[in-house]
Protein backbone atom coordinates (compact mmCIF):
# COMPACT_ATOMS: atom_id res chain seq x y z
CA UNK A 1 0.00 0.00 0.00
CA UNK A 2 1.32 3.43 -0.96
CA UNK A 3 2.27 5.96 1.69
CA UNK A 4 -0.16 8.90 1.89
CA UNK A 5 0.23 12.61 2.65
CA UNK A 6 -2.33 15.35 2.27
CA UNK A 7 0.19 17.48 0.36
CA UNK A 8 3.31 16.58 -1.56
CA UNK A 9 5.71 19.47 -2.16
CA UNK A 10 8.23 18.84 -4.94
CA UNK A 11 11.53 20.66 -4.48
CA UNK A 12 13.41 21.88 -1.41
CA UNK A 13 14.66 25.21 -2.71
CA UNK A 14 13.42 28.67 -1.81
CA UNK A 15 9.84 27.88 -2.88
CA UNK A 16 9.65 24.43 -1.31
CA UNK A 17 10.98 25.52 2.08
CA UNK A 18 8.58 28.47 2.03
CA UNK A 19 5.73 26.10 1.18
CA UNK A 20 6.53 23.96 4.20
CA UNK A 21 6.42 26.94 6.56
CA UNK A 22 3.09 28.15 5.14
CA UNK A 23 1.52 24.70 5.37
CA UNK A 24 2.60 24.26 8.99
CA UNK A 25 1.38 27.72 9.96
CA UNK A 26 -1.89 27.96 8.02
CA UNK A 27 -2.92 24.32 7.50
CA UNK A 28 -1.71 22.56 10.67
CA UNK A 29 -4.24 19.75 10.16
CA UNK A 30 -2.62 18.71 6.87
CA UNK A 31 0.24 16.26 6.57
CA UNK A 32 2.94 17.03 4.03
CA UNK A 33 6.26 15.82 2.70
CA UNK A 34 8.89 17.65 0.63
CA UNK A 35 10.51 15.51 -2.08
CA UNK A 36 13.95 16.70 -3.16
CA UNK A 37 15.74 15.03 -6.05
CA UNK A 38 19.20 15.99 -4.85
CA UNK A 39 20.99 15.14 -1.61
CA UNK A 40 20.89 18.70 -0.22
CA UNK A 41 18.29 21.42 0.15
CA UNK A 42 18.72 24.84 -1.41
CA UNK A 43 17.88 24.36 -5.08
CA UNK A 44 19.74 26.93 -7.16
CA UNK A 45 21.89 27.96 -4.21
CA UNK A 46 23.08 24.41 -3.66
CA UNK A 47 23.49 23.45 -7.32
CA UNK A 48 25.53 26.41 -8.57
CA UNK A 49 29.05 26.74 -7.20
CA UNK A 50 30.84 28.85 -9.81
CA UNK A 51 33.03 31.76 -8.62
CA UNK A 52 31.10 34.75 -7.35
CA UNK A 53 27.66 33.06 -7.38
CA UNK A 54 25.28 35.58 -5.82
CA UNK A 55 21.76 36.93 -5.82
CA UNK A 56 20.72 39.23 -8.64
CA UNK A 57 18.12 40.93 -6.45
CA UNK A 58 18.23 42.21 -2.88
CA UNK A 59 17.87 39.71 -0.06
CA UNK A 60 15.26 41.80 1.73
CA UNK A 61 12.84 40.79 -1.03
CA UNK A 62 14.46 37.51 -2.08
CA UNK A 63 14.34 36.49 1.59
CA UNK A 64 11.16 35.24 3.21
CA UNK A 65 8.52 37.56 4.64
CA UNK A 66 8.62 35.54 7.88
CA UNK A 67 12.40 35.23 8.23
CA UNK A 68 14.43 38.47 8.35
CA UNK A 69 17.64 38.79 6.38
CA UNK A 70 20.02 40.26 8.95
CA UNK A 71 23.35 40.27 7.13
CA UNK A 72 25.06 43.52 6.18
CA UNK A 73 25.19 42.73 2.46
CA UNK A 74 21.83 42.81 0.74
CA UNK A 75 23.31 41.49 -2.52
CA UNK A 76 24.52 38.23 -1.03
CA UNK A 77 26.82 35.45 -2.15
CA UNK A 78 25.55 31.94 -2.78
CA UNK A 79 26.99 30.29 0.36
CA UNK A 80 25.32 32.94 2.56
CA UNK A 81 21.98 32.36 0.86
CA UNK A 82 22.31 28.60 1.23
CA UNK A 83 23.10 29.03 4.93
CA UNK A 84 19.98 31.22 5.28
CA UNK A 85 17.81 28.53 3.66
CA UNK A 86 19.25 25.78 5.86
CA UNK A 87 18.71 27.92 8.94
CA UNK A 88 15.11 28.62 7.92
CA UNK A 89 14.36 24.95 7.29
CA UNK A 90 15.80 23.97 10.68
CA UNK A 91 14.20 26.85 12.62
CA UNK A 92 10.70 26.06 11.35
CA UNK A 93 11.13 22.28 11.33
CA UNK A 94 10.69 21.92 7.59
CA UNK A 95 13.92 19.93 7.39
CA UNK A 96 12.21 17.05 9.21
CA UNK A 97 9.73 16.76 6.33
CA UNK A 98 12.31 16.62 3.51
CA UNK A 99 13.17 13.36 1.77
CA UNK A 100 16.36 13.63 -0.22
CA UNK A 101 17.40 11.69 -3.33
CA UNK A 102 13.72 11.49 -4.22
CA UNK A 103 13.43 12.42 -7.87
CA UNK A 104 9.80 12.63 -8.98
CA UNK A 105 9.28 11.22 -12.48
CA UNK A 106 5.51 10.84 -12.86
CA UNK A 107 2.27 12.02 -11.29
CA UNK A 108 -1.08 10.35 -12.01
CA UNK A 109 -4.41 11.81 -10.90
CA UNK A 110 -7.52 9.76 -10.18
CA UNK A 111 -10.81 11.64 -9.97
CA UNK A 112 -12.45 8.65 -8.25
CA UNK A 113 -10.14 8.85 -5.25
CA UNK A 114 -9.08 12.52 -5.54
CA UNK A 115 -5.47 11.44 -5.26
CA UNK A 116 -2.22 11.91 -7.09
CA UNK A 117 0.05 8.89 -7.27
CA UNK A 118 3.58 10.24 -7.36
CA UNK A 119 6.33 8.03 -8.74
CA UNK A 120 9.76 8.52 -7.17
CA UNK A 121 13.00 7.05 -8.50
CA UNK A 122 14.19 4.15 -6.37
CA UNK A 123 11.30 4.43 -3.90
CA UNK A 124 7.73 3.30 -3.47
CA UNK A 125 5.08 5.63 -4.95
CA UNK A 126 3.50 8.22 -2.66
CA UNK A 127 -0.15 9.23 -2.78
CA UNK A 128 -1.46 12.67 -1.96
CA UNK A 129 -4.57 14.78 -2.36
CA UNK A 130 -2.71 17.93 -3.41
CA UNK A 131 0.48 18.41 -5.40
CA UNK A 132 2.49 21.62 -4.95
CA UNK A 133 5.27 21.93 -7.52
CA UNK A 134 8.20 24.01 -6.22
CA UNK A 135 10.90 22.61 -8.47
CA UNK A 136 11.68 25.80 -10.38
CA UNK A 137 11.69 26.37 -14.09
CA UNK A 138 14.96 24.93 -15.38
CA UNK A 139 16.49 21.49 -15.78
CA UNK A 140 18.89 20.34 -13.10
CA UNK A 141 20.33 17.82 -15.56
CA UNK A 142 22.30 20.46 -17.44
CA UNK A 143 22.32 23.97 -18.83
CA UNK A 144 21.74 25.19 -22.35
CA UNK A 145 24.73 25.15 -24.68
CA UNK A 146 24.39 25.95 -28.39
CA UNK A 147 26.27 23.89 -30.94
CA UNK A 148 29.53 25.73 -31.55
CA UNK A 149 31.41 24.93 -34.78
CA UNK A 150 34.80 23.36 -34.22
CA UNK A 151 34.46 23.02 -30.46
CA UNK A 152 35.91 19.51 -30.62
CA UNK A 153 39.28 20.86 -31.81
CA UNK A 154 39.69 23.33 -28.94
CA UNK A 155 42.76 22.35 -26.93
CA UNK A 156 41.67 23.95 -23.68
CA UNK A 157 38.88 23.23 -21.23
CA UNK A 158 35.17 24.02 -21.81
CA UNK A 159 33.01 24.50 -18.71
CA UNK A 160 29.32 25.27 -18.21
CA UNK A 161 28.58 27.21 -14.99
CA UNK A 162 25.89 24.69 -14.01
CA UNK A 163 28.55 21.97 -13.92
CA UNK A 164 31.48 23.87 -12.44
CA UNK A 165 34.34 21.51 -11.46
CA UNK A 166 35.46 21.87 -7.85
CA UNK A 167 39.08 21.49 -8.89
CA UNK A 168 39.13 23.89 -11.84
CA UNK A 169 42.39 25.83 -11.76
CA UNK A 170 42.12 29.06 -13.71
CA UNK A 171 44.92 30.89 -11.94
CA UNK A 172 47.01 32.78 -14.51
CA UNK A 173 44.88 31.44 -17.36
CA UNK A 174 43.21 33.27 -20.24
CA UNK A 175 39.46 32.82 -19.93
CA UNK A 176 36.66 33.58 -22.37
CA UNK A 177 33.14 33.68 -20.91
CA UNK A 178 30.48 33.32 -23.60
CA UNK A 179 27.31 35.13 -22.64
CA UNK A 180 25.96 38.45 -21.45
CA UNK A 181 23.49 37.49 -18.74
CA UNK A 182 23.65 37.54 -14.97
CA UNK A 183 25.94 34.49 -14.78
CA UNK A 184 28.50 35.93 -17.19
CA UNK A 185 28.51 39.29 -15.42
CA UNK A 186 29.03 37.55 -12.11
CA UNK A 187 31.84 35.29 -13.32
CA UNK A 188 33.92 37.91 -15.11
CA UNK A 189 34.74 40.16 -12.12
CA UNK A 190 34.90 37.22 -9.70
CA UNK A 191 37.60 35.44 -11.69
CA UNK A 192 39.90 38.49 -11.62
CA UNK A 193 39.00 39.91 -8.22
CA UNK A 194 42.14 41.12 -6.41
CA UNK A 195 41.08 39.39 -3.18
CA UNK A 196 40.18 36.06 -4.85
CA UNK A 197 42.14 32.90 -3.87
CA UNK A 198 43.01 32.44 -7.54
CA UNK A 199 42.95 34.92 -10.40
CA UNK A 200 42.79 34.51 -14.15
CA UNK A 201 45.35 36.50 -16.12
CA UNK A 202 42.51 38.00 -18.17
CA UNK A 203 38.82 37.32 -18.72
CA UNK A 204 36.95 38.28 -21.87
CA UNK A 205 33.18 38.40 -21.93
CA UNK A 206 32.14 37.45 -25.45
CA UNK A 207 28.57 38.48 -26.21
CA UNK A 208 26.42 38.36 -29.32
CA UNK A 209 24.44 41.39 -28.14
CA UNK A 210 24.50 43.74 -25.14
CA UNK A 211 22.40 43.62 -21.98
CA UNK A 212 21.29 46.45 -19.71
CA UNK A 213 23.56 46.69 -16.68
CA UNK A 214 22.72 48.49 -13.45
CA UNK A 215 25.26 49.03 -10.67
CA UNK A 216 23.92 49.04 -7.13
CA UNK A 217 25.53 49.06 -3.67
CA UNK A 218 25.94 45.58 -2.22
CA UNK A 219 24.96 46.95 1.19
CA UNK A 220 21.62 48.61 1.92
CA UNK A 221 22.62 51.55 4.12
CA UNK A 222 19.04 52.29 5.20
CA UNK A 223 18.40 48.68 6.14
CA UNK A 224 21.59 48.49 8.18
CA UNK A 225 20.75 51.72 10.04
CA UNK A 226 17.17 50.62 10.73
CA UNK A 227 18.38 47.35 12.20
CA UNK A 228 20.48 49.25 14.74
CA UNK A 229 17.55 51.26 16.12
CA UNK A 230 14.48 49.06 15.57
CA UNK A 231 13.50 45.49 16.46
CA UNK A 232 14.83 43.06 13.88
CA UNK A 233 11.48 42.02 12.41
CA UNK A 234 10.18 45.58 12.20
CA UNK A 235 13.34 46.83 10.50
CA UNK A 236 13.12 43.99 8.00
CA UNK A 237 9.45 44.63 7.29
CA UNK A 238 10.09 48.33 6.61
CA UNK A 239 13.08 47.58 4.39
CA UNK A 240 11.13 44.95 2.47
CA UNK A 241 8.26 47.36 1.81
CA UNK A 242 10.70 50.08 0.76
CA UNK A 243 12.51 47.84 -1.69
CA UNK A 244 9.31 46.41 -3.15
CA UNK A 245 7.90 49.91 -3.63
CA UNK A 246 11.10 51.19 -5.27
CA UNK A 247 11.37 48.18 -7.56
CA UNK A 248 7.77 48.41 -8.66
CA UNK A 249 8.08 52.16 -9.20
CA UNK A 250 11.15 51.85 -11.42
CA UNK A 251 9.71 48.90 -13.32
CA UNK A 252 6.47 50.81 -13.93
CA UNK A 253 8.33 53.92 -15.00
CA UNK A 254 10.48 51.86 -17.40
CA UNK A 255 7.43 50.35 -19.05
CA UNK A 256 5.58 53.67 -19.19
CA UNK A 257 8.47 55.60 -20.74
CA UNK A 258 10.96 53.02 -22.05
CA UNK A 259 13.02 55.46 -24.12
CA UNK A 260 13.66 57.70 -21.12
CA UNK A 261 14.55 54.69 -18.95
CA UNK A 262 16.92 53.42 -21.62
CA UNK A 263 18.76 56.71 -21.91
CA UNK A 264 19.07 57.04 -18.13
CA UNK A 265 20.58 53.56 -17.78
CA UNK A 266 23.03 54.15 -20.61
CA UNK A 267 24.09 57.47 -19.09
CA UNK A 268 24.84 55.77 -15.77
CA UNK A 269 26.95 53.11 -17.49
CA UNK A 270 28.76 55.74 -19.57
CA UNK A 271 29.84 57.53 -16.38
CA UNK A 272 31.64 54.35 -15.33
CA UNK A 273 33.04 53.17 -18.66
CA UNK A 274 32.91 56.03 -21.12
CA UNK A 275 30.54 56.67 -24.00
CA UNK A 276 32.56 54.77 -26.61
CA UNK A 277 32.50 51.54 -24.59
CA UNK A 278 28.78 51.93 -23.94
CA UNK A 279 28.07 52.52 -27.64
CA UNK A 280 30.04 49.41 -28.60
CA UNK A 281 29.17 46.93 -25.86
CA UNK A 282 26.42 48.14 -23.51
CA UNK A 283 23.61 49.48 -25.73
CA UNK A 284 20.94 46.81 -26.24
CA UNK A 285 18.61 46.80 -29.26
CA UNK A 286 15.55 46.38 -27.02
CA UNK A 287 14.00 48.40 -24.19
CA UNK A 288 14.62 47.79 -20.46
CA UNK A 289 12.68 44.83 -19.06
CA UNK A 290 11.95 43.33 -22.47
CA UNK A 291 14.61 41.08 -21.00
CA UNK A 292 15.84 40.95 -17.42
CA UNK A 293 18.33 43.60 -16.31
CA UNK A 294 21.71 42.59 -14.92
CA UNK A 295 22.52 43.91 -11.46
CA UNK A 296 26.20 44.28 -10.57
CA UNK A 297 27.05 44.95 -6.90
CA UNK A 298 29.28 47.94 -6.25
CA UNK A 299 30.02 48.18 -9.97
CA UNK A 300 32.44 45.23 -9.78
CA UNK A 301 32.25 44.50 -13.50
CA UNK A 302 33.03 48.12 -14.33
CA UNK A 303 36.04 48.05 -12.01
CA UNK A 304 37.39 44.86 -13.62
CA UNK A 305 37.11 46.43 -17.07
CA UNK A 306 38.67 49.70 -15.92
CA UNK A 307 41.63 47.80 -14.40
CA UNK A 308 41.93 46.00 -17.76
CA UNK A 309 41.73 42.66 -16.01
CA UNK A 310 38.59 42.04 -18.06
CA UNK A 311 37.21 43.14 -21.41
CA UNK A 312 34.04 42.84 -23.45
CA UNK A 313 33.83 41.76 -27.08
CA UNK A 314 30.59 42.00 -29.05
CA UNK A 315 30.72 39.64 -32.01
CA UNK A 316 29.58 36.25 -33.27
CA UNK A 317 31.52 32.98 -33.18
CA UNK A 318 32.76 31.68 -36.52
CA UNK A 319 34.50 28.62 -35.11
CA UNK A 320 36.52 27.33 -32.22
CA UNK A 321 40.21 26.81 -33.02
CA UNK A 322 42.85 24.71 -31.21
CA UNK A 323 43.90 27.83 -29.27
CA UNK A 324 40.65 29.72 -28.82
CA UNK A 325 37.78 31.24 -30.80
CA UNK A 326 37.73 32.87 -34.22
CA UNK A 327 35.00 35.49 -34.62
CA UNK A 328 32.99 36.41 -37.72
CA UNK A 329 34.86 39.71 -37.82
CA UNK A 330 38.07 37.75 -38.35
CA UNK A 331 39.46 38.55 -34.90
CA UNK A 332 40.68 35.69 -32.71
CA UNK A 333 40.39 35.28 -28.95
CA UNK A 334 43.06 33.07 -27.42
CA UNK A 335 41.87 31.07 -24.45
CA UNK A 336 42.97 28.36 -22.06
CA UNK A 337 39.44 27.98 -20.67
CA UNK A 338 36.08 28.77 -22.26
CA UNK A 339 33.03 29.14 -20.01
CA UNK A 340 29.70 28.70 -21.79
CA UNK A 341 27.46 30.97 -19.71
CA UNK A 342 24.80 30.50 -22.38
CA UNK A 343 21.79 30.03 -20.16
CA UNK A 344 19.48 27.53 -18.58
CA UNK A 345 17.44 24.78 -20.16
CA UNK A 346 13.85 25.60 -19.21
CA UNK A 347 11.41 22.79 -18.56
CA UNK A 348 7.69 22.48 -17.89
CA UNK A 349 6.96 21.66 -14.26
CA UNK A 350 10.01 19.75 -13.19
CA UNK A 351 10.44 17.35 -16.14
CA UNK A 352 7.60 15.18 -14.82
CA UNK A 353 5.01 13.24 -16.82
CA UNK A 354 1.46 14.07 -15.69
CA UNK A 355 -1.77 12.24 -16.39
CA UNK A 356 -5.33 13.04 -15.36
CA UNK A 357 -7.59 9.96 -15.35
CA UNK A 358 -5.09 8.15 -17.59
CA UNK A 359 -4.95 11.00 -20.15
CA UNK A 360 -1.50 12.61 -20.56
CA UNK A 361 -1.42 16.33 -19.79
CA UNK A 362 -0.01 18.61 -22.48
CA UNK A 363 0.54 21.85 -20.59
CA UNK A 364 1.06 23.69 -23.86
CA UNK A 365 -2.63 23.11 -24.59
CA UNK A 366 -3.85 24.45 -21.25
CA UNK A 367 -4.63 27.96 -20.07
CA UNK A 368 -2.76 29.32 -17.09
CA UNK A 369 -4.93 29.98 -14.05
CA UNK A 370 -3.55 33.08 -12.28
CA UNK A 371 -0.05 32.05 -13.36
CA UNK A 372 -0.06 29.19 -10.85
CA UNK A 373 -2.62 26.59 -11.99
CA UNK A 374 -3.69 24.93 -15.23
CA UNK A 375 -7.10 24.55 -16.84
CA UNK A 376 -8.66 21.12 -16.26
CA UNK A 377 -5.79 19.94 -14.06
CA UNK A 378 -7.09 19.35 -10.50
CA UNK A 379 -5.34 19.89 -7.18
CA UNK A 380 -2.12 21.12 -8.73
CA UNK A 381 -0.32 24.43 -8.21
CA UNK A 382 3.18 25.33 -9.33
CA UNK A 383 5.30 28.11 -7.88
CA UNK A 384 6.86 30.42 -10.47
CA UNK A 385 8.41 33.62 -9.20
CA UNK A 386 8.87 37.00 -10.85
CA UNK A 387 10.94 37.60 -13.93
CA UNK A 388 11.05 41.33 -13.13
CA UNK A 389 11.49 41.21 -9.35
CA UNK A 390 12.55 38.83 -6.60
CA UNK A 391 11.41 35.24 -7.04
CA UNK A 392 10.21 34.92 -3.45
CA UNK A 393 7.68 37.76 -3.67
CA UNK A 394 5.51 35.68 -5.96
CA UNK A 395 6.37 32.38 -4.32
CA UNK A 396 5.07 33.82 -1.06
CA UNK A 397 1.66 34.83 -2.41
CA UNK A 398 1.39 31.51 -4.25
CA UNK A 399 1.88 29.67 -0.94
CA UNK A 400 -0.84 31.82 0.61
CA UNK A 401 -3.20 30.91 -2.20
CA UNK A 402 -2.53 27.18 -1.73
CA UNK A 403 -3.27 27.26 1.99
CA UNK A 404 -6.49 29.25 1.48
CA UNK A 405 -7.53 26.77 -1.21
CA UNK A 406 -6.89 23.80 1.07
CA UNK A 407 -8.76 25.42 3.93
CA UNK A 408 -11.73 26.21 1.66
CA UNK A 409 -11.92 22.57 0.61
CA UNK A 410 -11.84 21.51 4.25
CA UNK A 411 -14.59 24.00 5.17
CA UNK A 412 -16.85 22.97 2.28
CA UNK A 413 -16.34 19.24 2.57
CA UNK A 414 -14.81 18.99 -0.91
CA UNK A 415 -11.60 17.32 -1.95
CA UNK A 416 -11.08 18.45 -5.54
CA UNK A 417 -10.37 21.94 -6.89
CA UNK A 418 -10.10 22.26 -10.66
CA UNK A 419 -9.73 25.43 -12.74
CA UNK A 420 -12.38 25.16 -15.49
CA UNK A 421 -12.97 27.37 -18.49
CA UNK A 422 -16.56 28.57 -18.69
CA UNK A 423 -18.78 28.21 -21.74
CA UNK A 424 -17.28 30.27 -24.54
CA UNK A 425 -13.94 30.83 -22.83
CA UNK A 426 -12.18 28.10 -24.81
CA UNK A 427 -12.49 30.37 -27.84
CA UNK A 428 -11.01 33.44 -26.13
CA UNK A 429 -7.92 35.08 -27.55
CA UNK A 430 -4.72 33.27 -26.67
CA UNK A 431 -1.48 34.96 -25.68
CA UNK A 432 1.89 33.53 -24.65
CA UNK A 433 2.53 32.72 -20.98
CA UNK A 434 4.89 35.73 -20.88
CA UNK A 435 4.22 38.96 -22.72
CA UNK A 436 6.58 41.95 -23.01
CA UNK A 437 9.43 39.62 -22.03
CA UNK A 438 11.31 37.78 -24.76
CA UNK A 439 14.73 36.39 -23.76
CA UNK A 440 15.95 33.34 -25.64
CA UNK A 441 15.55 30.94 -22.72
CA UNK A 442 11.82 31.77 -22.55
CA UNK A 443 11.26 31.78 -26.31
CA UNK A 444 12.78 28.30 -26.63
CA UNK A 445 9.98 26.72 -24.59
CA UNK A 446 6.96 28.98 -25.15
CA UNK A 447 5.13 26.27 -27.09
CA UNK A 448 5.38 23.95 -24.07
CA UNK A 449 3.99 26.49 -21.60
CA UNK A 450 0.30 27.19 -20.97
CA UNK A 451 -1.38 30.07 -22.75
CA UNK A 452 -2.83 33.22 -21.28
CA UNK A 453 -6.38 34.28 -22.02
CA UNK A 454 -7.71 37.81 -22.33
CA UNK A 455 -9.27 38.23 -18.88
CA UNK A 456 -8.86 37.14 -15.27
CA UNK A 457 -8.30 34.59 -13.89
CA UNK A 458 -6.68 33.25 -17.08
CA UNK A 459 -3.80 35.70 -16.87
CA UNK A 460 -0.17 35.78 -15.76
CA UNK A 461 0.44 39.51 -15.09
CA UNK A 462 3.91 39.14 -13.55
CA UNK A 463 3.21 42.43 -11.76
CA UNK A 464 2.99 42.39 -7.97
CA UNK A 465 0.03 44.79 -7.66
CA UNK A 466 -2.03 42.91 -10.25
CA UNK A 467 -1.09 39.55 -8.75
CA UNK A 468 -2.14 40.66 -5.29
CA UNK A 469 -5.54 41.72 -6.62
CA UNK A 470 -6.04 38.45 -8.51
CA UNK A 471 -4.38 35.94 -6.17
CA UNK A 472 -4.47 37.43 -2.66
CA UNK A 473 -7.61 39.56 -2.56
CA UNK A 474 -9.93 37.67 -4.92
CA UNK A 475 -11.89 34.78 -3.37
CA UNK A 476 -10.64 31.28 -4.07
CA UNK A 477 -14.20 30.31 -4.99
CA UNK A 478 -14.24 32.61 -8.02
CA UNK A 479 -16.44 30.60 -10.36
CA UNK A 480 -13.51 29.38 -12.43
CA UNK A 481 -12.13 27.19 -9.65
CA UNK A 482 -14.63 24.33 -9.40
CA UNK A 483 -14.90 22.50 -6.06
CA UNK A 484 -16.25 18.96 -6.12
CA UNK A 485 -16.42 15.77 -4.10
CA UNK A 486 -14.83 12.58 -5.35
CA UNK A 487 -16.59 9.23 -5.24
CA UNK A 488 -14.74 8.47 -2.04
CA UNK A 489 -16.59 11.32 -0.33
CA UNK A 490 -20.02 10.78 -1.86
CA UNK A 491 -22.57 8.82 0.24
CA UNK A 492 -23.03 5.22 -0.83
CA UNK A 493 -26.42 3.80 -1.86
CA UNK A 494 -28.78 3.31 1.06
CA UNK A 495 -27.14 6.02 3.22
Amino acid sequence: MSEYFDVVVVGAGISGIGAGVHLQRDCPDRTYVVLEGRSELGGTWSLFTYPGIRSDSDMHTLGYSFKPWIHERSIADGPSILAYLKETAAEFGVDRHIRYDSQVTRAEWSSDTARWTVSVTGREPIECNFLFMCSGYYSYKGGFTPEFPGIEQFGGQVVHPQEWPDDLDYSGKRVVVIGSGATAMTLVPAMVAPEAPQRASHVTMLQRSPTYVVARPAKDAIANRLRKVLPEKLAYRITRKKNVALQQFFYGASRKNPEKAKQRMLEMTAKALGQETVDQHFTPTYYPWDQRLCLIPDGDLYEAITRRDASVVTDHIDTFTPSGIRLTSGAELEADIVVTATGLQLVTIGEIDFTVDDVPVDFGQTFTYKGLGYSDVPNLVSSFGYINASWTLRSDITCGFVTRLLNHMRATGTDTATPRLRVGERDMAQRPMFTQFNPGYINRVLDKLPKQGDHAPWLNPQVLKADKAMIVKAPVDDGAMQFTKSKSLLPTAGH
